[in-house]
């Protein structure tokens, strides 16, 4: 079945629907810097460790349960192959084989779709941080179907983390939600090409390629313009909380 891939024209739409992982990147980098150096940052979900550049400054190490072998059931998006050479611990993240209080910080990113039940991994996480330790966590706020069947949950909103980080004993210091409506749109527009000759059999046209860079000029003039569209809909909720 294999990806689903982005038909992108930068140079006519200037990139609009293009920059989830990007600014997911950014601010994950930014975050991090916040985290004093020497200190322990566990990576929850690690898969193949590609945050690991990010935590030169700190003892880092990564966990995963390891079962997602790239291909999945062939449903929805895939990576295709999957390495995980660069975990240090092979686990399930609500059951992580470390001692209380073991680290100063933990990351977890884009992972809460892939657990059954998260909630238990903000018990765990509460029980291995240390008081007044760091978690970052990020997650979709709506999302394709993709590393099937290890896909539980399509999204979350910030009532999600408002309403269960405080019951599992975390403070938000930061939320902020990457993207809005119209760069959503953007980026789903741009898979739209490969959905449809996955899906529907259809191999677009010059004129259905033309259309669909007016639309995303459109969503370009919309997004530059908007005034808080990410509300209704977004990339995703980026979170730094610190255990109480």
């Amino acid at each position: 079945m294999g990806k689903i891939k982005l038909f992108i024209n930068n140079k006519l739409t200037d990139h609009v629907g293009t920059k989830n992982g990007l600014n997911r990147e950014e601010w994950l980098k930014t975050t991090l810097q916040k985290i004093n150096n020497g200190e322990k940052i566990l990576d929850a979900g690690a898969g193949e460790a590609q945050f690991k550049k990010l935590c030169s400054h700190l003892k880092y190490t990564s966990q995963d349960i390891a079962v997602y072998d790239g291909e999945g059931d062939g449903s929805g998006i895939h990576t295709e192959s999957r390495d995980y050479k660069e975990l240090d611990i092979i686990s399930d993240i609500t059951n992580i084989p470390v001692q209380d209080e073991s680290f100063d910080a933990i990351m977890c990113i884009e992972v809460f779709e892939h657990i059954t039940n998260p909630l238990d991994a903000l018990k765990e996480f509460n029980r291995i941080l240390k008081k007044g330790g760091k978690l970052i966590l990020t997650a979709p706020f709506n999302s394709l179907t993709h590393y099937a069947p290890y896909h539980f949950s399509t999204g979350f909103t910030k009532y999600f983390y408002q309403h269960h980080l405080e019951k599992h004993d975390f403070k938000i210091l930061e939320l902020t939600e990457n993207g809005n409506y119209f760069e959503y749109l953007a980026q789903e527009t741009r898979r739209l090409k490969s959905v449809s000759n996955k899906y529907a059999g259809e191999k677009f046209n010059f004129f259905q390629k033309a259309l669909i860079i007016l639309f995303l000029r459109l969503l370009k003039k919309l997004s530059k313009n908007d005034n808080g569209s990410n509300e209704l809909l977004n990339f995703g909720i980026q979170v730094l909380a610190e255990k109480k």
